[in-house]
């Protein structure tokens, strides 16, 4: 594999529009906004090039090695792998010494295109957009039929001529392969359940040890410090413990934190804001608030419930 990190891209392209990626390869661009790839038709190619993405992106690749990375990281992209990319990131790939026409499939499609139809406001479900190196979906012989059968009907639309349908049809079809991707993550995540209870086990014993008694944080544990721990993206780690416990890692620290603030409540006469800082907060306002939240009521009046009980 290739060290990045020495790597001298040929170019650097910002891939604000369709066109602007149909040039880089040498492709025709049937629709300004949307375009079903295949670098099999490709006429141009680079051997090293850097993408800064402005539209989103999905690829399928069927059989030929080629190594992206993203930050420091390289994806887990190999044959009957599906990466995606959203607006913002910047990926680097080479593919030295591979075909000029590699077997590469996919999706790309700009945030203009869905402006106004129900997928726009359902973009920000599909988290896998977010998603990053070692989270690549890896498709069944029969997942990778039901894509293919999605990009054929996006194909079919964009060489329909344009009519009165046509810009609802292509934005349907299109929520259409985003739905199937998410349910084929959430079998990916059901076959590696003993992987991802390993994952769990150790965020439960981290936040545990966190919230031990009589610690304090310098800050409220955030889920990005978690997620980095487990290498993994925030995306993707909250998606994970969401499958397999039911609640989102917020919700959990949430959990710990109320306990333990619950616990030096009632065992400690600490003054309330001592607590908050204790337990990370900046200002002892928001730590009043969120605990008024989750409990109904303000930790004074739970201080002073918990002493006329006992």
């Amino acid at each position: 594999m290739p060290n990045f990190g020495d790597m001298e891209t040929n170019i650097t392209v910002r891939l604000d529009s369709i066109d602007a990626y149909n040039k880089l390869f040498g492709l025709t661009t049937l629709h300004p906004l949307v375009a079903v790839i295949d670098l099999k038709k490709a006429t141009k190619r680079f051997d090293c090039v850097r993408m800064n993405y402005g539209v989103y992106a999905i690829y399928l690749k069927n059989g030929v090695n080629c190594s992206l990375k993203y930050g420091r990281e390289y994806y887990d992209y190999q044959e009957g792998t599906i990466v995606t990319f959203s607006p913002g990131q910047i990926i680097d790939v080479d593919s030295t010494g591979q075909p000029m026409a590699p077997d590469v499939v996919g999706l790309m499609f700009h945030p203009d295109l869905i402006c106004g139809t129900p997928l726009a406001s359902k973009i920000g479900n599909f988290g896998f957009f977010k998603y990053s190196q070692r989270e690549a979906l890896h498709l069944s012989e029969a997942e990778r039929k039901v894509f293919l059968d999605c990009l054929d009907k996006i194909s079919l639309e964009l060489e329909h001529p344009v009519d009165n349908h046509s810009a609802d049809l292509i934005s349907a079809n299109i929520q259409l392969l985003l739905e199937y991707l998410s349910r084929f993550y959430d079998r990916q995540f059901i076959t590696r359940h003993k992987v991802n209870s390993s994952v769990v086990a150790t965020f439960e014993k981290e936040l545990s040890e966190m919230y031990s008694e009589g610690k304090t944080l310098h800050e409220v544990p955030k889920v990005s410090y978690f997620a980095d721990k487990a290498n993994l993206t925030p995306g993707y780690f909250g998606d994970l413990i969401k499958r397999e416990t039911g609640s989102s890692p917020q919700e959990i620290i949430t959990l710990h934190l109320i306990a333990e603030a619950k616990r030096r409540l009632a065992s400690t006469d600490n003054d309330i804001s001592i607590i908050a800082y204790d337990l990370g907060f900046q200002y002892p306002q928001h730590f009043t608030r969120l605990f008024k939240r989750v409990t109904g009521k303000s930790p004074s009046v739970f201080r002073n419930e918990f002493y006329s009980n006992n």
